[in-house]
């Protein structure tokens, strides 16, 4: 059956929907605690979304020289060694996508019960994972419709609460852009790369269609079309969302609180219209979620088809992966049950991190090797480009393991754990299924 796959406009909404979401609108209450400067904060977000368009850039020549779903996987795997490929699986299947999708579903439970006291918030989470999974094992044409309309709403909001806030204010607090006296140490101390942190998280999903490659028309066409695309719009809403936020409450007001949105609704338009605006909040996060639940399963679907010991996640029913959509759902409800929302950000934070770091790599080596030489894209600004993501990245990494050793270290051990299922299931009855891996 020849069905039909996901348009161009339907992978940016992916990329833009896996972007938009827990980072932006809850991050910022954490980077306050120590930064309380406007363009220290404007400069972590610049920062973080030139990191990622660096990123979108490097990952568009890989995904052209390396046209197949799968994403990081597909790009170690063949780049370096089938080894390679399993651990980024390994985490893709453990927490890659689980956790972030706990996470926007936290924050979607948290910008709801602030508004509506009393409902339960681990339910409400759960229960919207429950049922998206259910729409999304329905067909690609209804993943598809629901995640664009969802994604279009999310943008259209996002832009109105911005406007809103600029226009009417109750108490718009004095914002400058421009430096002041001690921002310039600011920008290279521990604070502000802790920060970047969460601010890289927030940028997260910028190489989301490259895991839906193989379901896209003409992806080495539209692949790098949609990759910096996806991020420069990104790039620009998460500029204006911050600007907003920080003009229209004050920062002692938003200092660890997660719900941001809401707190700047308050204080922006008053309790009333805080409770309706925190319903909106909620609601752009549900094309978040919806997101990670149609993309992530496309990298598990290809595992199972190259590995045997996961073969029970290959199944597809009219182009739905459909038992790989259930297992990661499932373990996104583990994580919702059990799990502490910081210490999931930073410790996928740093797990991702490390995935992406090796697979932008990989357009040094694969130039090198010259694999997939007929690929007409080249990355802009190489060797330049690959070269800024991958120190920013490296740096934050870096901070990460000396000042959050435990989540870092947890990381590691997940890694390791992945290289010993790799040689105890290739060694024995469950190697590889095909040569692909």
């Amino acid at each position: 059956m020849n069905i039909k796959g996901f348009s161009p406009a339907t992978a940016m909404a992916i990329v833009v929907a896996n972007m938009v979401g827990t980072g932006i609108f809850t991050s910022l209450g954490f980077q306050l605690l120590d930064i309380h400067s406007v363009f220290a904060i404007s400069m972590l977000w610049l920062v973080g979304g030139v990191t990622a368009l660096c990123g979108a850039l490097s990952y568009a020549e890989l995904a052209a020289r390396l046209p197949r779903s799968g994403g990081e996987y597909n790009f170690l795997a063949r780049t370096y060694h089938p080894l390679a490929g399993f651990i980024s699986g390994w985490i893709s299947v453990t927490i890659g996508f689980a956790a972030p999708t706990a996470l926007a579903a936290i924050t979607f439970a948290a910008y709801l019960s602030a508004t509506i006291e009393g409902i339960p918030r681990t339910g409400f989470a759960v229960g919207l994972v429950v049922v998206l999974t259910i729409i999304h094992c329905l067909s690609r044409a209804t993943s598809g419709g629901l995640q664009s309309g969802m994604t279009v709403l999310k943008v259209v909001l996002i832009l109105l609460f911005c406007t809103l806030v600029g226009l009417f204010a109750g108490d718009p607090q004095p914002i400058s852009l421009m430096p002041q006296s001690g921002d310039g140490k600011l920008l290279f101390s521990g604070a502000f790369a802790i920060s970047l942190i969460y601010v890289n998280y927030a940028y997260t999903g910028w190489n989301a269609a490259t895991y839906i490659a193989g379901e896209m028309d003409h992806p080495q066409r539209n692949l790098p079309f949609v990759l910096i695309g996806g991020t420069l719009i990104v790039m620009v809403l998460y500029l204006l969302l911050n600007i907003s936020f920080l003009y229209g409450a004050p920062m002692e007001a938003m200092m660890g609180r997660i719900e941001i949105g809401f707190v700047v609704a308050g204080h922006a338009f008053g309790e009333q219209a805080a409770e309706a605006m925190g319903v909106v909040l909620s609601l752009m996060l549900i094309s978040t979620v919806s997101a990670m639940i149609l993309a992530g399963p496309r990298v598990l679907q290809v595992i199972g088809e190259d590995f045997s010991a996961f073969r029970f996640l290959a199944g597809v029913r009219n182009g739905v992966p459909v038992k790989a959509i259930i297992f990661q759902s499932t373990l996104t409800i583990l994580f919702i049950v059990t799990g502490s929302f910081e210490s999931i950000l930073i410790f996928s934070g740093f797990v991702l991190g490390i995935n992406t770091l090796f697979a932008v790599l990989g357009v040094y080596v694969l130039r090198y090797r010259k694999i997939g030489e007929d690929s007409r894209y080249r990355t802009f600004g190489y060797p330049f480009t690959p070269a800024i993501y991958l120190s920013i990245t490296l740096w934050t990494l870096i901070y990460i393991l000396i000042n959050r050793p435990q989540e870092a270290w947890v990381g590691l051990g997940l890694i390791l754990v992945g290289c010993a299922v790799y040689y105890a299931t290739t060694r024995g009855k469950f190697g590889l299924s095909n040569s692909r891996g």
